[in-house]
Formats: C-alpha cells, sequence, structure tokens
C-alpha cells in the first residue's frame, strides 16, 4: 500500500503464483526423475524447459518497485530522484500487434533503466497513468526533471532503437558473402561433373574418385515420404548401398525388384538409371547461388536502411516519429529487379563481355537515382507555421483534405472525423470522408494555434510518419490536428481567414 510519499507497485499477476509454483514443481520431479531412472533425454528436456518457463514468471510476477523521498528502487538497485534526468514511456509492439507500455528511467549521464512496474497492456489504463503521474510528481519534489514534457518512445520514434536490427543486417551481409564466395567452387564442380568421363580398367586407384564408376543394383523396396528421411529406395544385399534418398517421383517410378545401374563420382552417387525412369542427383547451378547471394545482400539493406534513418535522426527530439523507410525499401526493390537477372545468367562472367558490363553500368546509374530520391523523400522536414508559407491563391472549388483530430470534441466525436473541408465559400468543417456528409462546422474563434511541429511518440502510431501536428488550444482545452506539412498549412491558413471574416462581420458591440 502507498503511505505519504512512499509508492509500491507490485505486478497484478500475484494471484498466478500458484500456478507458476506448480510448473515449476512438475519441471523439476520431471527433470529429476529422468536423470534418476535414466529416462529419455526428451522428457529432461520438457522438464527443463517448464523449470526455466517457470523462474521466467515467477520472476515477472515478482517484480515489485518501491519509490519514495530518497529515490527509486528496484530489483535490489536504488536511483536518487537527483539522477534521474526525466521519466520516459516507452511502447513495445509485440508480434501480435499487442502494445505494453513501461516505465523508462533516464540517468544524468546518458543512460536508460525500464522498470519493471508499473505495466499498461491495454489502453487507456487508468492504474498506469495514476502511477505515472504519482511517479513525476515525486521526481519534481525531490528531484530536477530535464523538462515538464511526458516523452512516450516506441519504435518509429528517433529515442528508441533495436541492437538487433544491425546484428540482422550483419547476418544477412555474411550470408550473403559466403554464398558469393561459394558461387566459384559450385561452377567449378559443375563443370567437372559434366566433364566426367566413366572409369576404365586401365584408370588408376587414385584417380577413380575422379572418373564415372558405373554399378549394377537391385531395389529391394521403396520407401515414399517417410516421417523424417523422404523418399528412399532400399538395394538388394546392401550392395553397393543400403539406401538412397531420391525424389518422391524417382521412388513411385521405381519398383522392387527392377534391375538398375547406379553412376558414382567422387563417392556420391549421383544417377540411378532403370528401364523406364533415370533419376539424377541435384547438381547446384551457380546461377542460383550467385541470385541467392544478391537476394541476402538486397535483404540486408533494409535494416541497414532502418540504422541508417536512425543515425540521421540522432539529432532529433526522443519523441519525434522518425520518416518511413519505405522510400529505400523500393530502391532496393528496384535493384533487385536488374540485379538478381543478371546474377543468375552471369554468375561467374559479370564483366566479361560488353553486354553484361552496359547491363551493370545501367542498373547501378538507375539504383544510384533512386537511391537520390529516397535520401530526399525521407529528409527530416522542419515545420513551418503560416507565416512561413509562402502566399497564394486559394482554389474556389471546394476540396476535403486528408486530416484528423486526435480528440474527441463537439465537432469530431467519437474521432470520426478523416478530411477537413475547404473553399466553396463555406467555414472549414470535419467530414468522415471526402464529402459533406456528416460535416461539423469548425469553431475557428474557440481555436489558437500554439504550435506546428513533426509528429511525436505521443501522437500515437495511427499518424502517418510524414505528416506534421498542430497543437491547438480550444478555448482552453488542448486538441491536436494531424496532417501532412502542405495540408496543414493550408488548413490553419483557412481558418486563420474563417476568423478573420467573423471578427469582420461581428459587430464591435459583441466581440
Amino acid at each position: 500500500m502507498n503511505s505519504g510519499d512512499d509508492l509500491v507497485f507490485r505486478s497484478r499477476r500475484r494471484r498466478g503464483l500458484r500456478v507458476v509454483v506448480g510448473i515449476m514443481a512438475a519441471g523439476a520431479v520431471l527433470a529429476a526423475l529422468a536423470l534418476a531412472l535414466g529416462g529419455p533425454v526428451p522428457l529432461a528436456g520438457v522438464g527443463a524447459l517448464c523449470l526455466g518457463l517457470g523462474l521466467a514468471a515467477l520472476r515477472l510476477a515478482t517484480a515489485e518497485v518501491r519509490a519514495g523521498a530518497r529515490g527509486i528502487r528496484a530489483r535490489r538497485r536504488a536511483v536518487p530522484w537527483p539522477d534521474v534526468a526525466e521519466l520516459r514511456i516507452r511502447v513495445k509492439t509485440w508480434p501480435r500487434g499487442e502494445q505494453s507500455r513501461h516505465v523508462l528511467l533516464v540517468l544524468r549521464d546518458g543512460s536508460e533503466r525500464q522498470l519493471p512496474q508499473p505495466v499498461a497492456w491495454s489502453e487507456p489504463d487508468t492504474d498506469f497513468d495514476t502511477g505515472l503521474d504519482a511517479l513525476r510528481a515525486l521526481h519534481r519534489r525531490h528531484g530536477a526533471p530535464e523538462s515538464d514534457h511526458l516523452v512516450v518512445v516506441s519504435q518509429r520514434t528517433a529515442g528508441r532503437g533495436s541492437v538487433w536490427v544491425p546484428v540482422l543486417c550483419v547476418l544477412l551481409l555474411a550470408g550473403a558473402g559466403l554464398a558469393a564466395w561459394l558461387v566459384p567452387h559450385v561452377d567449378a564442380d559443375r563443370r567437372e561433373w559434366r566433364a566426367a568421363a566413366p572409369c576404365t580398367a586401365t584408370t588408376p586407384a587414385e584417380d577413380r574418385r575422379e572418373c564415372l564408376t558405373r554399378i549394377p543394383a537391385v531395389i529391394e523396396r521403396t520407401e515414399q515420404d517417410g516421417p523424417r528421411r523422404g523418399s528412399l529406395l532400399y538395394f538388394a544385399d546392401d550392395r553397393p548401398i543400403d539406401r538412397l534418398t531420391v525424389s518422391r517421383e524417382a521412388a513411385q517410378e521405381f519398383e522392387p525388384g527392377d534391375r538398375v545401374e547406379l553412376t558414382a563420382w567422387r563417392g556420391e552417387v549421383m544417377e540411378v538409371a532403370g528401364s523406364r525412369h533415370v533419376w539424377r542427383q541435384h547438381v547446384p547451378v551457380p546461377g542460383d547461388l550467385a541470385a541467392v547471394a544478391a537476394g541476402l545482400a538486397l535483404a540486408a539493406g533494409y535494416p541497414g536502411t532502418l540504422t541508417l534513418m536512425r543515425l540521421r535522426g540522432r539529432r532529433l527530439p526522443a519523441d519525434e516519429v522518425l520518416p518511413p523507410a519505405l522510400p529505400f525499401a523500393a530502391v532496393l526493390v528496384g535493384t533487385g529487379a536488374w540485379l538478381l537477372p543478371l546474377c543468375h545468367r552471369h554468375p561467374t562472367t559479370l564483366f566479361d563481355t560488353p553486354r553484361t558490363v552496359a547491363w551493370a553500368a545501367a542498373g547501378t546509374a538507375a539504383t544510384f537515382a533512386m537511391a537520390a530520391w529516397a535520401w530526399r523523400a525521407t529528409r527530416v522536414r522542419p515545420p513551418q507555421g503560416n507565416a512561413l508559407e509562402e502566399e497564394r491563391e486559394e482554389e474556389r472549388e471546394e476540396v476535403f483534405l486528408p486530416a484528423r483530430f486526435l480528440e474527441v470534441t463537439d465537432y469530431n466525436p467519437h474521432g470520426f472525423g478523416t478530411h477537413i473541408a475547404l473553399g466553396g465559400d463555406r467555414p472549414p468543417a470535419v467530414t468522415p470522408g471526402p464529402g459533406r456528409f456528416a460535416a461539423r462546422t469548425l469553431p475557428v474563434r474557440r481555436l489558437t494555434v500554439k504550435e506546428v511541429r513533426r509528429v511525436r511518440g505521443t501522437d500515437g502510431d495511427t499518424v502517418p510518419r510524414s505528416w506534421h501536428t498542430a497543437d491547438l488550444d480550444d478555448a482552453g482545452t488542448p486538441v491536436r490536428l494531424a496532417a501532412a506539412p502542405a495540408d496543414l498549412a493550408r488548413i490553419l491558413r483557412a481558418v486563420e481567414a474563417a476568423q478573420t471574416l467573423e471578427d469582420a462581420s461581428t459587430p464591435a458591440s459583441d466581440r
């Protein structure tokens, strides 16, 4: 319980401690029985897994955070309030789309610590919001916050990075490098297989691995699509081998008793020839491997682009949303359109003919042009107010600009508005689509523009990254309007013009 300045946050899942302890006990019993009685290894693995899951769940269920006048304590580590620069909200998005909110401590030295409690798994969460407000009040009372602004960081914002993104990029590049290194070896093996000649009686024993050895055999039985081994051919008397993995089609074509001839090369059966069917071992194609290497390199480009975007935005406020990386994804797709066919058709002769050189040069030039466009499209555009916008004549016909008020108001009930209607000799209005149906007129006289800024984490994940947000004052109530930069500037100009028009038409005694 909380008393005075003392706050205690505990997990809401403490009621499941009995279940957690039961899982741990079951895991320990299974592991002990498997080790004591010499049971199967899977049983011991299941026991160890249950024990590990139980320990992880126990750590979450017993998490506790205490805060008081001296500081905040979590998991046996205390941090005094003077060392805390600010409190933030970290939003995590999980694979199934769920979102969780955690409290993040930002220390004076720049390091960050995520508190295990309080945690919110739904929005709104009254308990989480109340606990966060209490922590911020303690921080203001006993510490020195750097700002009163509550920063919300998520995967879209500049202040939240993931170490796994560059790791994934490095792993994909390593895979691409390995595949590219194997291309000449695969090409050499394929050429040697095609050039191999049958062995003769005069072929020395040390050279028989490089020539083709013909071995007669009789099929004893076949097995199609086994649960683990695939389709198999079994040979009578286990000669020359006991079994051979083949394709499903080959296992269906061959029958018990068929006399076949096996072709061996370098100690491996490469061909099985019968009277009705011939099966050949798949020989890797260098073009396929080169295309795989190019594909992995292009795939590594996307996490590399995400890392680049985060480096470009390292000077932005922590809660500002970064521009989308989709333009660079389009560059990668466009590059793959010319690079993959080139690598597949000419895996080892990329620069041997004028045609391939011209192909590669034209594709590289196109990639550089697309990359320049993507770089420009993803640049950080600073917000500009009405005074900085160029004056231009507005169209007289009515237009509907995509824009959204982020708060529920009397002119945006239930957040239904998706567009702002302008022009047509009518005042600006909020509409649920590109039409005047159910339009709600904006109370322009009540609205005052306070700030135009880029999208932040507090604006939610539904606002496009390229939009800007206008912080407005609606007769003392803060509201936010989000739209594309050019559309937002146009809407604000229309609101200002409507305010001027209303002031001019209102008698001085009624103002």
